[in-house]
């Protein structure tokens, strides 16, 4: 067997024959030890006539159906359904829905873009990692790529008594009108009612 890495690709790549049929793929690995344990699995597979290697691994837009199928009948919690429903809207306008399970890499992942919140890009990453991980367990693929979440900033200013009267003593130095103060503090307040709402829906 032949563990190699091609010009146009950062990944080792394997390269045997197993009763006349040759075999060559992408270990998605750029650490060749551990790549070398990929192509060794791949070998075993194509002894035993198991595995991947005989047959064209699903899209992703494919998977979803058996997917969805499983969080609809997993008896999961109604606001997880809704959760990972939501993720795959997400997903279903992106460049890797039609792409088969084992061609996606982290590459791949790290360029999509989604509208608002990194709450609302995190939905998407966390449904498509689950997906793909239903997909490892359903023997469609052999490895899920690693990708790191969003970061998610949440306000940690509490506006109690005392940071609003530091507010109060500030508006006074810059000569702000009574009313001025008091739209001032209104606004706040539904900020920090808007920021405890989207933390608790995440936490959720």
């Amino acid at each position: 067997m032949e563990l190699f890495r091609k010009k146009d690709s950062r990944f080792y790549w394997y390269d045997f024959k197993v009763r006349g049929k040759r075999y060559r793929g992408s270990t998605k690995e750029t650490n060749k030890k551990r790549a070398g344990r990929i192509a060794a699995l791949r070998f075993s597979q194509a002894i035993e006539g198991t595995g991947l290697l005989d047959r064209k691994a699903p899209s992703l837009q494919e998977l979803s159906t058996r997917f969805r199928g499983w969080v609809e009948s997993a008896g999961l919690a109604s606001k997880t359904r809704k959760y990972y429903a939501n993720g795959w809207r997400l997903l279903s306008s992106t460049s890797i829905v039609g792409m088969c399970l084992d061609h996606i890499t982290k590459d791949h992942v790290e360029v999509l873009r989604f509208g608002g919140s990194a709450a609302n890009v995190n939905c998407a990453l966390r449904t498509l990692r689950r997906m793909l991980h239903k997909g490892e367990e359903w023997n469609l693929l052999i490895k899920v790529p690693k990708f790191k979440l969003w970061p998610e900033h949440g306000r940690k200013l509490r506006l109690d008594d005392d940071a609003e009267e530091k507010l109060l003593t500030a508006a006074k130095s810059c000569n702000w009108k009574p009313e001025m103060f008091e739209l001032f503090m209104a606004l706040t307040l539904i900020g920090c009612c808007i920021c405890a709402s989207s933390s608790l829906h995440d936490a959720q």
